[in-house]
């Protein structure tokens, strides 16, 4: 299109990049991870072995039957860094306990949790006005006060002592079945910590 050249300013938006910087959120990017750099494979180098093959085109190093070992395939379960559990901002790992205060020693750890929410049960206010209104043209109106509704608030507390030191967490709860999750949660640390 006639005067619409690439490289006039007039056109061009967005922050300058200074040179050699990697391009912002949103710019084009360099093809990098999810984009294969050659047919058939997922890694940048086309190197064989890595992303998406046909069956049977294993490299002939392989005899029949025989596959390698998946590229990707996920860390051996509860390694020293895999997380086994976590309780708001409480971590256990195979071997320890990570709080925001420091890092405790998993044996030995005496784990303890309050129930400190509670869960209401009331009319809602639609169904007052539904029962009001419905009153008026007939009985039946008064079954609208049967309608109830359930709310719970508070917290649940969870401390860990360990090596002499404690830590206190508390974590929301969103329903009446929120202390049995967290005590489930909590009796496999302790099973951890036997």
């Amino acid at each position: 299109m006639p005067g619409y050249a690439t490289g006039e300013p007039e056109y061009q938006w967005g922050p300058t990049q200074p040179p050699g910087a990697a391009p912002a959120y949103g710019y084009p990017q360099p093809p990098g991870y999810g984009y294969p750099q050659a047919p058939g494979t997922g890694h940048p180098g086309g190197a064989p072995g890595w992303g998406p093959q046909q069956p049977g085109a294993y490299p002939a190093a392989y005899p029949a039957g025989a596959h390698p070992a998946a590229p990707h395939s996920p860390a051996p379960y509860g390694g020293a860094g895999t997380p086994l559990v976590s309780l708001g901002d409480i971590t256990v790992l195979s071997d320890s306990i990570v709080t925001p205060s420091g890092t405790l020693p998993l044996k030995g750890a005496v784990w303890n949790a309050t129930d400190m929410s509670r869960t209401e049960e009331k009319i809602p206010p639609q169904a007052v006005v539904l029962a009001v209104v419905f009153f008026l043209v007939c009985f039946l109106g008064l079954l609208f006060l049967l309608w109830k509704e359930k709310t719970t608030t508070g917290f649940i507390q969870v401390t860990v002592t360990s090596g002499g030191r404690h830590h206190s967490t508390m974590i929301p709860a969103t329903g009446p079945n929120t202390f049995a999750m967290v005590m489930g949660q909590l009796n496999y640390a302790r099973s951890l910590s036997a």
